[in-house]
């Protein structure tokens, strides 16, 4: 049974190449609902051309899919929207990344 806790254990563990934090710390990832045996979630790239985008969106859903009692086609992810520059100096600005 995935956990909302376990669920963010896992983001925490997909790196996003470019900066070397995970997904989760660089607030990529938002609108998470662990279910019994489903998960869902929204993942937004950093830019809405972003070259790995895609890529992270692959390993989210690898590491989810990992978890116990889940598989591949229990995890829905939305991808969505951006994080505009003002937004991830922000970010960057209070340390969050």
């Amino acid at each position: 049974m995935p956990e909302k806790e376990k669920v963010v254990e896992r983001l925490k563990q997909v790196m996003d190449p470019e900066t070397g934090t995970d997904v989760y710390s660089m607030g990529l990832v938002s609108d998470i609902e662990a279910e019994s045996d489903s998960v869902s979630l929204t993942f937004t790239p950093t830019s809405p051309f972003c070259p790995m985008g895609v890529q992270l969106a692959v390993n989210i859903k690898k590491s989810l899919a990992s978890m116990e009692g889940l598989e591949e086609d229990d995890i829905d992810i939305t991808v969505e929207g951006h994080l505009n520059s003002e937004e991830i100096n922000e970010k960057l600005a209070s340390g969050e990344l």
